[in-house]
């Protein structure tokens, strides 16, 4: 595997260890909060992200598909992000060779995620729900 790819795998460990920090015990309520009567919610931010890495998959595999799915119930919607993402890790880490630069699944799919992690971690305290701090 060469550099390009195992940083593209670093970075999605990175999604899964600071997604689960945003997510990790988050009650139920938490789905429907919007900070804003036009922003989304955590539910619809969270579907999103599932999206993202829909399309991370088929991009990986030669194919420009987007679908807007619908929010799920907050647990549902967490275990199909971390599905997806692992998916897409298990993809990247197959060996085959993939059908769009690497470059780009960083640029579209992952640095979006990125930035809605940290939406919903600053949603969780406007929400009234913080995480727990760590060094």
């Amino acid at each position: 595997m060469d550099g390009t790819l195992e940083m593209l795998r670093h970075t999605v460990a990175t999604l899964a260890y600071r997604g689960s920090k945003a997510i990790r015990g988050a009650p139920e309520e938490f789905a429907g909060y919007r900070s804003a009567p036009d922003s989304r919610t955590p539910a619809e931010i969270l579907a999103h992200m599932g999206d993202l890495f829909d399309w991370a998959v088929g991009m990986c595999d030669g194919r420009h598909e987007w679908h807007n799915s619908p929010p799920l119930a907050w647990d549902e919607g967490v275990a199909r992000f971390f599905a997806v993402l692992e998916a897409f890790d298990g993809r990247l880490s197959s060996g085959v060779p993939l059908g769009i630069p690497a470059e780009k699944l960083f640029q579209g799919p992952i640095a979006d995620a990125l930035t809605h992690v940290g939406q919903l971690a600053m949603l969780r305290r406007l929400a009234g729900h913080k995480m727990r701090g760590e060094n």
